[in-house]
């Protein structure tokens, strides 16, 4: 088997294209469990098989806990890319990003605009050993690039559909 290796640098290449390009498409399903409800007993399966999850509400929205939930997926998403970016930046720029953590705490919120719910991201970076200004300068970049960045900023094209 071969040994884990980083991606290689040429993901930081620009494209140049009139469309967008899907490079990977991950596609996972939930269905809805002993509740009938994705979120309170849900699973969550990729069409790979590599992700089968027992979704759960956490205590703090009046569920039993015991299994993850979207929030916790969705962190857990923005901290790897938000990381992998940054250590691809690193690495192009000839530095080293040993020992760099990414947490990203997602807040599932009411929203005062329309009374609902929004979604709201912290991410605290380390980058132990790199002089200040240049791990600010990382971390701007690093900002531009990492598409959950982009989202969170931006926001994301979505097309919704439904399927018989």
């Amino acid at each position: 088997m071969k040994p884990l290796a980083p991606p290689p640098l040429s993901l930081l290449d620009k494209y140049v294209g009139q469309d967008i390009q899907p490079l990977y498409v991950a596609t996972v399903t939930v269905t809805g469990g002993e509740a009938r409800h994705g979120r309170a007993s849900g699973v969550a399966r990729s069409d790979d098989g590599n992700l089968d999850l027992r979704l759960r509400m956490p205590p703090e929205l009046g569920g039993p806990g015991g299994g993850t939930n979207p929030e916790q997926l969705f962190a857990a998403g923005f901290a790897a890319c938000f990381h992998g970016v940054l250590c691809l930046l690193a690495a192009k720029a000839g530095m080293s990003a040993d020992g760099c953590s990414v947490a990203v705490a997602v807040s599932f919120a009411r929203d005062p605009v329309d009374g609902m719910y929004l979604l709201t991201a912290e991410v605290k970076i380390r980058l132990p050993g790199m002089r200040h200004a240049t791990a600010e300068e990382l971390v701007r970049n690093a900002e531009r690039v990492c598409p959950y960045a982009k989202i969170a900023r931006e926001g994301m094209l979505n097309v919704i559909t439904l399927v018989d």
